[in-house]
């Protein structure tokens, strides 16, 4: 397997070694940056109920603003993943050092993710071990009235972990060629992943407290929030492994999407076992 130039010859046809990818000029980034900070502002926007001075107009986004911005971030990802399916197999690009470059690009993505939540586990920790005299000096606090851990929680660990399984075995099956066996964990995976993220509007719905309840609304919104946003893309990212397996994308010896997908899936689960024993289970009176 060869890399290509951009009019789609190889390099051993040119005489030049070459098993790099070389990406052809993409609009992709551009637009993806454009749409990601149109969906951004808006909600910004929409959340401090600010206006926007067009001329001699003043408008205010709202919700129509944020759909747009989601509409166009959607629109964008759409357009990116369908360019890298056709690298992947329309012009073979992606070689063995190209498929290595790929893994150790979801890994450092998966590693600033980690970063990205010890954030929220600091600020959290930083208050529940030393809690402030304007706490009171508890923790939790005594006017927060705090979640069962064992009700939804619990309930909600376990799809975790069941989509967990799921996902492991649509891996193992496609090393086996099993497409049907593929096909059925990755749904499964999917619905259990759409599960959760139903069972925590529930459970977001019925709290009662909010983001503005001091310390500990802030902090429990911020992080369960931001993890549930990560659910949701992995339902996504599991979505469209689903779609690809079900045209016959996914083979023994190509399926880095399905990998990739995998890992995701399962840093999402062990960032949730955290945060129940952190914030549910610790957290609780």
């Amino acid at each position: 397997m060869t890399d290509l130039h951009h009019d789609g010859s190889s390099f051993e046809d040119s005489g030049i070694p070459q098993p790099w990818h070389l990406v052809r000029p993409s609009p992709w980034p551009f637009l993806g940056a454009m749409a990601a900070g149109l969906m951004a502002g808006a909600t910004v926007m929409y959340l401090h109920q600010d206006k926007l001075a067009l001329g001699g107009l003043s408008v205010m986004p709202g919700l129509a603003g944020v759909a747009l911005g989601l509409a166009a971030v959607l629109a964008v990802m759409v357009g990116w993943w369908r360019g890298v399916i056709h690298e992947a197999f329309v012009e073979k690009a992606y070689t063995p050092p190209v498929k290595l470059g790929l893994r150790y690009g979801m890994g450092l993505f998966i590693s600033s993710e980690v970063m990205f939540f010890v954030a929220f586990f600091w600020a959290y920790y930083s208050a529940a071990l030393f809690p402030p005299a304007i706490l009171g000096g508890v923790w939790p606090p005594a006017d927060i009235p705090t979640a069962n851990p064992f009700g939804m929680p619990l309930l909600m660990t376990a799809i975790l972990l069941s989509s967990g399984v799921a996902v492991t075995s649509a891996h193992h099956a496609v090393l086996r060629e099993d497409r049907r066996g593929l096909l059925r964990g990755l749904l499964l995976t999917v619905l259990l992943g759409l599960s959760f993220t139903l069972c925590q509007a529930y459970e977001y719905a019925h709290a009662d407290f909010s983001l503005s309840s001091g310390m500990f609304g802030s902090t429990f919104f911020m992080a369960t929030g931001f993890h549930g946003l990560h659910v949701i893309i992995g339902t996504l990212f599991l979505g469209v492994c689903l779609w690809r397996a079900a045209r016959g994308q996914f083979k023994a010896d190509g399926h880095f999407g399905l990998t990739a997908a995998a890992w995701y899936w399962h840093f999402v689960d062990v960032v949730w076992l955290f945060l129940f024993v952190s914030i549910y289970w610790y957290g609780s009176k």
